[in-house]
């Protein structure tokens, strides 16, 4: 054997090599560089989507989308609730850029003040039904066994129920009362309802998850040393399960967007005086307001089009990203 300390060979420098099936070398393993930190799936992650385009384009609608949310003031100064009858119907002009209702409402403003109301039903609604199916399926995945039987049982008698058709049943019996709801609580209503109905696409994504990680020997060698069932989904399954999750949220959300506008735009939705794309669309549906005034219905609807399109786009990005198999 050769000693290294004797012959000056720097064993920091030293790069295993592997033999071929007739004893020849082969090329040498790859090593990382003295002083190069190892990289985790995070930053291969992050290294795909800013070289994606589409990453950036949904990006910016997401936030320009979410400026508009949280700070129409920022986009237009014009009262939504207040209306002018001798100007019902009016074509865009400089003085209302998308015209007017069939009110006299601007449609503009209420285009900018209707984002608030549909994107909060979407980010409650995906966070709602990541909250529980996550829980759900993480005990199911985890605990196995009769445990497992029975919340894939229940999980599967909600998965039986449309989750549209479900929606409309729910709020048709249990309807918002406009004159004595307030907003929020309308907005909650309506989450809570997509959430009852849609937590089973996630349990049933996250108990998948969680029964991969599970049997890997860093869970193994966690539970070995004593570590509590908390500690262990905590730190080691939970973060390495949450990716799958999370895509399938950020689809998810674009969806629950356009379930909100439909519901409200058949009228058992959020209810006026809340301000909505799908009420908007409600309101200047039929034939005669279509040929009348057009303008009513294409600005609220290429609004809502464009969100749900942005959280798709994302969503479809960030998946390509985080699962190697698709690169």
């Amino acid at each position: 054997m050769t000693d290294t300390r004797d012959s000056g060979l720097d064993t920091e420098s030293v790069v295993p090599v592997t033999t071929d099936a007739g004893g020849g070398l082969e090329a040498p393993l790859s090593a990382p560089a003295k002083g190069e930190k190892a990289r985790s799936l995070g930053t291969d992650a992050w290294d795909e989507l800013r070289r994606r385009p589409m990453f950036w384009i949904s990006a910016a609608l997401i936030l320009f989308f979410g400026l508009m949310a949280a700070f129409p003031q920022l986009f237009t100064s014009t009262d939504p609730t207040v209306a002018d009858l001798s100007k019902a119907r009016e074509a865009p002009s400089a003085d209302a850029w998308f015209g007017r209702d069939g009110q006299g409402y601007d449609v503009y403003a209420r285009t900018i003040y209707g984002a608030r109301a549909s994107i909060l039903v979407g980010v409650f609604a995906t966070l709602f039904v990541a909250v529980i199916g996550s829980l759900v399926g993480i005990i199911a995945g985890y605990r196995a066994g009769w445990a497992d039987s029975v919340l894939s049982r229940i999980a599967e008698i909600f998965l039986g129920i449309p989750l549209l058709l479900g929606g409309i049943l729910f709020l048709y019996i249990f309807p918002n009362d406009p004159l004595t709801t307030p907003f929020l609580v309308q907005v909650a209503k309506v989450a809570l309802v997509l959430a009852i109905l849609g937590w089973p696409t996630i349990m049933r994504l996250m108990r998948s998850s969680v029964m991969q990680v599970k049997p890997n020997d860093y869970v193994q060698a966690a539970r070995a040393l004593g570590a509590s069932p908390t500690r262990i989904i905590g730190a080691h399954i939970l973060p390495n399960s949450m990716a799958s999750v999370i895509v399938v949220s950020t689809i998810n959300l674009g969806a629950y967007i356009a379930i909100e506008a439909t519901l409200s735009y058949l009228g058992i939705g959020l209810q006026p005086p809340a301000i909505s794309w799908g009420i908007q669309i409600s309101e200047a549906s039929g034939i005669g307001m279509i040929r009348a005034a057009p303008h009513m219905l294409v600005f609220p609807s290429i609004a809502l089009s464009l969100t749900v399109l942005a959280f798709i786009m994302l969503g479809d990005v960030v998946r390509d990203a985080l699962d190697p198999r698709l690169r």
